[in-house]
């Protein structure tokens, strides 16, 4: 079965790469620039997974990490900040996230951290 992961990103070029790569390598992707309701795209779309950026317009990527992970129907889904700001790692702690990756960033590594979490998550929920 193919894996979904939403990718929220407002970088409309780093948001086509990362559809892009991640359909290459048989996931089904969902770019979203930005969100006023996470749970209902979560609710219409079923990710197994949620990359998102952490500077985005609107709500940014700790805040909806944090919302994600606070609530009981949603707080299995694993999820990986991504951002340019890698200093910024340190303060990110109280926003839940499964896995924290710098821009620019490796795609083998990216393709890597997902994989490793969707298979845990997966093999914590059988």
């Amino acid at each position: 079965m193919t894996k979904r992961i939403l990718v929220i990103e407002d970088d409309e070029d780093i948001l086509q790469v990362l559809e892009t790569v991640l359909t290459h390598k048989k996931f089904s992707v969902k770019g979203i620039e930005q969100t006023n309701d996470i749970f209902e795209t979560i609710k219409t779309y079923k990710p197994d997974l949620i990359l998102t950026d952490y500077l985005l317009s609107g709500l940014n990527g700790g805040k909806i990490c944090q919302l994600i992970k606070s609530n009981k129907e949603t707080c299995h889904l694993p999820v990986i900040l991504i951002s340019a700001y890698p200093t910024l790692a340190s303060s990110f702690g109280s926003f839940g996230f499964d896995a924290f990756i710098n821009k620019p960033f490796n795609i083998g590594e990216l393709v890597k951290q997902i994989d490793s979490l969707i298979n845990k998550n997966q093999n914590l929920h059988d």
